[in-house]
C-alpha cells in the first residue's frame, strides 16, 4: 500500500487507501477528452457538471478538450452524511442554460445505483437536446439498482466507498488529489 503524504485528519475508526494516483487521473481524463473531442469534432457541447462530487473532473476535462465547450451545473442529493445512497434522488440546482437542440454531456463523479443518471436523463431528454451522453470517472457495476450505461468511463471499480478528487464523506475530503478508498480500520 503507498503511503499516504496529506496531512488530513481521518477518524481514529478509518483509513484511507490510494485507488487510484493523481498521475493515473490525468492520464484517463485526457483519453477520456479526446474521445469526446473526437465524437464531437466541429461542433460545441455543454458540459452539465453534477455537484458537488464532479467539479474538479469537469474542470480537468474541459481543459483537456479541443472542441468548444460551455459550463451549466445541475445539482442533485441523494446520500446527505451517508455513506449509503438514501434512494431518492432530489434536485437541488436547475440548470441555467437551456439545452433544447444542443450537445449535452452530463459530467458524473461516480456512477453506482443507476437512480441519479436514469433521473437527470429522464429530466433533460424531456428538452430535447441534440444529442446527450454521460461521463462518469468512476463506474462501480456491483451497486446499480437501475440500469445505466454511460458513453464515457474513466475507471471502473469495486464496491468501496472512495473519496478525494472532488467525492467526499460529510464535505469532507474533496481536496485530495488522489481517488482514495475510505474504510473503517480493522479491529
Amino acid at each position: 500500500m503507498r503511503p499516504l503524504l496529506y496531512s488530513i485528519r481521518v477518524p481514529e475508526d478509518a483509513r484511507l487507501r490510494v485507488l487510484f494516483t493523481r498521475q493515473q487521473i490525468s492520464a484517463r481524463v485526457a483519453e477520456l477528452a479526446a474521445e469526446i473531442s473526437r465524437d464531437f469534432a466541429g461542433d460545441s457541447v455543454i458540459l452539465l457538471g453534477v455537484l458537488q462530487g464532479a467539479t474538479i473532473f469537469m474542470a480537468d476535462l474541459a481543459r483537456a478538450l479541443t472542441i468548444g465547450a460551455t459550463f451549466d451545473f445541475i445539482g442533485v442529493a441523494s446520500y446527505g452524511k451517508s455513506t449509503q445512497s438514501s434512494g431518492e434522488v432530489r434536485i437541488t440546482k436547475d440548470p441555467d442554460q437551456p439545452v433544447e437542440g444542443r450537445n449535452v454531456i452530463v459530467v458524473e463523479d461516480i456512477l453506482d445505483t443507476g437512480l441519479t443518471l436514469n433521473f437527470i436523463s429522464r429530466l433533460l431528454l424531456a428538452h430535447q437536446p441534440k444529442a446527450l451522453r454521460v461521463a462518469t470517472l468512476l463506474d462501480k457495476p456491483s451497486r446499480r439498482v437501475q440500469s445505466f450505461q454511460a458513453d464515457y468511463v474513466g475507471f471502473t471499480i469495486p464496491d468501496e466507498f472512495v473519496v478525494g478528487y472532488g467525492m467526499d464523506f460529510a464535505e469532507q475530503y474533496r481536496n485530495l488529489p488522489d481517488i482514495c478508498v475510505l474504510s473503517p480500520r480493522p479491529d
